[in-house]
């Protein structure tokens, strides 16, 4: 298959409530990942490493960062074969709505999309994690002679219940669909099948929200079914009336849509041996290139540490954590099993002055502090002597400063935590 047949539409999120407060103030995507990147450069990487040359990013809610990152990071020079174009919902003379759902973002581009004049729309999500060869998807699509083709992979009983799950035949092809299955009753009969490659620890099979559709096909059933949404309404409607094949993806793939889960991803990258594999020669992640200093550490200890460019570490002690761009931490801080997203800006001299006139702490964490189980985002004030600590069975509670969500402390962006704070 030519790739250059291919345009991949990249969905940009709607709310991401279940990642908020990280989503408070930008699009899901646009989300920092691993200290330097941002969910949006997993889909796109993995659109250049296989050659698919045009990519049209759908975006609506809080997108200013993520069209800012987009715009630095992804723009094509005049020699370059294809494109990347922003789509942003909008309200029109046909349709005062934005959009309602993943099938319902689609249709409202119709025009957009099909003067790409691509054979296959490849539809991505933008807030997973994974490496896949598109092409090697793509091929399986064009060989089985689908209609459409769905990413699947097997996951647990207990991952089930928030995935749509399916049922293939020996031949791949899928036969049965049920969308977050939540009683044994509603799974009954999805674990067999799945051409021998399910496990007993993995016996369902679930989608990615990955699909490849034929252009004119997509566009024949979204006008002729009013669903708004491809989990809930056009998949299942393809799977009684279309052959819709399932390719089987067996490797590291994460939904990124919980607070926790995107907690525990980010650490696990900081271990010895992280499931996704940031290191790969053959599959980098592309990102916007900052040209930062390297960071420098100025004594302490550090065990387990993820640690991006352009920050300061003073006598600090780090352990089993995330340490973002621009990150200053002071002299005499512990910090475990946390997120330091860093900053967007170093202060100046001046305003550092300023800070200190004001009684205000300096972007970053400040001296003496104790920080464990927490998530601190982009440009908070940690003051001198603040003490996070992880607690069991914390509640869900919302304060001017901080948030706690499934146990973990976040301080939003550009929060502020005063001398002495004790959470």
């Amino acid at each position: 298959m030519r790739m250059q047949d291919v345009l991949a539409v990249v969905l940009g999120g709607g709310v991401g409530s279940r990642l908020y407060p990280l989503t408070k103030e930008r699009a899901k995507p646009a989300v920092p990942l691993a200290g330097k990147y941002r969910l949006i450069d997993i889909p796109m990487s993995n659109c250049f490493h296989a050659g698919i040359d045009k990519v049209a990013i759908l975006t609506q809610f809080k997108s200013v960062s993520l069209h800012r990152h987009i715009h630095r990071t992804y723009t094509r020079d005049m020699f370059t074969p294809g494109w990347v174009q922003i789509l942003a919902a909008e309200q029109t003379h046909g349709s005062g709505e934005w959009y309602q759902g993943t099938a319902d973002a689609i249709r409202k581009q119709e025009v957009e999309i099909l003067e790409a004049s691509s054979r296959h729309t490849l539809i991505l999500a933008g807030d997973h994690l994974y490496r896949m060869d598109y092409r090697q998807f793509l091929e399986y699509h064009e060989q089985k002679g689908a209609d459409v083709t769905i990413a699947v992979q097997p996951v647990s009983r207990e991952a089930a219940s928030g995935l749509g799950i399916l049922k293939l035949d020996d031949d791949g092809q899928i036969t049965d669909f049920t969308e977050k299955p939540q009683t044994d009753e509603d799974l009954e009969g999805f674990d067999s099948g799945a051409g021998g490659l399910a496990k007993a620890a993995k016996p369902f099979m679930a989608s990615m929200g990955i699909y490849v559709f034929e252009t004119e096909l997509l566009f024949e059933m979204l006008d002729s079914d009013p669903g708004t949404d491809f989990g809930r309404h056009i998949i299942p409607a393809a799977i009684e009336r279309k052959r819709v094949m399932g390719y089987v993806f067996d490797g590291y793939w994460e939904d990124i849509g919980t607070i926790q889960r995107f907690y525990e991803v980010n650490l696990d990258m900081s271990s010895p041996l992280p499931k996704f594999n940031l290191y790969d020669p053959k599959g980098p992640i592309y990102t916007r290139p900052r040209f930062l200093p390297g960071s420098k550490v100025e004594g302490g200890s550090l065990h387990n540490v993820l640690l991006s460019d352009g920050g300061r570490i003073q006598e600090a002690t780090i352990r089993n954590s995330v340490i973002g761009l621009r990150s200053i931490i002071g002299h005499g801080v512990s910090i475990q099993r946390t997120i330091i997203m860093g900053a967007d800006y170093y202060e100046a001299h001046e305003d550092r002055a300023e800070n200190r006139r004001l009684g205000r702490p300096n972007v970053g964490v400040g001296r003496n502090c104790f920080i464990e189980g927490a998530i601190i985002d982009k440009n908070a004030r940690i003051g001198d002597g603040v003490i996070i600590r992880e607690k069991a069975d914390r509640p869900d509670e919302e304060h001017d400063n901080w948030v706690a969500r499934e146990g973990i402390v976040i301080v939003p962006k550009n929060a502020v935590l005063a001398n002495g704070t004790v959470i």
